[in-house]
């Protein structure tokens, strides 16, 4: 089994939407949902990479998104978006994000499981794994 497919038969076991495009895969899920009298707020997980079979490396990058629909208390639409980073400052985001998001919604989620899982998976097929912080040239 190639790498590729050791990451969408790990995809199948969570769930998560797996897409590959023009080389680039992506990862996405619904981590949260909230639904009020003329609203839907939603905190969506995505995560895209690309393999590089020539130079054996896996491009990694994640996000956590949140997008709401309808009428808030300003009469208004809203769409946000988080990034989460890695390095020095990755826990002080995702706290911060947990703070923020953790009283719109309560969930139960470790995005670091994810990251890691196909980390392990990459270095076990014998492939760097390189995170980078937005999505851009992937």
């Amino acid at each position: 089994m190639d790498l590729l497919q050791s990451i969408q038969a790990y995809a199948k076991s969570i769930p998560t939407d797996f897409k590959e495009k023009k080389g680039s895969c992506e990862l996405s899920f619904t981590v949260a949902e909230r639904k009020t009298f003329l609203s839907k707020q939603k905190l969506t997980y995505q995560a895209k990479f690309r393999i590089n079979d020539q130079e054996k490396t896996v491009h990694f990058a994640e996000m956590l998104k949140e997008a709401s629909s309808g009428m808030d208390a300003s009469g208004g639409f809203q769409a946000t978006s988080f990034s989460t980073g890695k390095g020095g400052q990755q826990n002080s985001v995702i706290e911060q994000q947990s703070d923020q998001f953790g009283k719109k919604y309560d969930y139960q989620f470790d995005f670091k499981a994810v990251r890691g899982k196909i980390e392990d998976l990459a270095r076990e097929a014998g492939y760097e794994f390189s995170y980078q912080i937005t999505f851009k040239g992937l």
